[in-house]
């Protein structure tokens, strides 16, 4: 008898196709820590079209792309950024932020759908006058899809709204897209539109799209290029990174039409667990390929 496993941990347990290994085999490759390797520019440019930025930059993990985001954008030690309290980046990412960049957390409560509310925010945000007394906030972060939110999605309108919020202090907004294609699949809003109003943007491809490694971060020239100097002081500048570029924009080419399927199953699976005594799963809430 054959006994089939399906694992369901994560979507990062996938393996990659053989059309993803052929295009790590052939890829054309250089030395991107010199800024030559072609592959992973067209990656790089692929990505900032996809999500209508300027420029992109590849980095190993999202916890970097995260990482070097908020570094970047709190250049100085001791600057503060709200986000919320069952965010990735707050949780799961180490305390990168606080370890290596001294920058310090200031956690709003994250609702049901993943959603901080607007007047939380704004009541997080330090007064200037009390610099002496306060760190410096500087930066907002959302999270979406909210992962520890069931992968629950936010609307275009309510980052516009938290992106209007973040300008009238003169603050920026990052936005960690680890499944913002999920999100965008699931909402039927393009992914340029749900983050038009962010700074910055990680998006990995190792997740629902099934690629083997690796994110991308995107922004304004400008910023890729000071997220370029600390992706190198991380220790992720690295050489031939086309062999791995290679795999996500393949993941890109044959995984994105999949993941209405996954939205489908997902759903599926939550109706099925849910006849089972004992297991209680709110079927409404599976908004894309989590269920929690």
């Amino acid at each position: 008898m054959v006994v089939r496993t399906v694992d369901l941990r994560s979507d990062t347990v996938t393996k990659p196709t053989e059309a993803m290994r052929n295009a790590m085999a052939n890829a054309e490759v250089d030395d991107d820590v010199l800024g030559y390797d072609p592959t992973a520019q067209r990656l790089e440019a692929e990505m900032a079209r996809i999500t209508g930025k300027e420029a992109g930059l590849f980095v190993p993990s999202g916890t970097m792309g995260n990482l070097i985001s908020v570094l970047t954008h709190c250049q100085i030690r001791g600057s503060e950024i709200i986000l919320g309290d069952y965010s990735h980046i707050h949780i799961y990412e180490n305390g990168g932020i606080s370890t290596l960049g001294g920058v310090h957390p200031r956690t709003v409560k994250n609702n049901e759908d993943g959603t901080m509310d607007l007047d939380l925010i704004e009541a997080a945000i330090r007064d200037p006058s009390f610099e002496i007394c306060y760190p410096t906030t500087r930066l907002i972060c959302l999270e979406n899809s909210q992962a520890h939110s069931g992968g629950r999605c936010l609307s275009a309108e309510y980052t516009d709204k938290v992106g209007e919020l973040a300008k009238k202090y003169g603050l920026k907004l990052h936005i960690d897209g680890a499944r913002i294609f999920n999100a965008s699949v699931a909402l039927g809003v393009p992914v340029h539109r749900l983050v038009q109003a962010a700074d910055s943007v990680s998006v990995c491809l190792s997740k629902g799209l099934g690629a083997p490694v690796g994110s991308v971060v995107v922004g304004s020239k400008s910023f890729i290029a000071r997220a370029k100097i600390l992706r190198k002081t991380l220790g992720g500048g690295m050489r031939q990174i086309g062999v791995l570029c290679a795999a996500a924009f393949t993941a890109l080419q044959e995984n994105l039409v999949k993941l209405e399927g996954d939205h489908r199953k997902a759903k599926s699976l939550a109706a099925e667990l849910n006849k089972i005594k004992g297991l209680k799963v709110d079927v409404a809430t599976v908004e894309t390929n989590i269920v929690s």
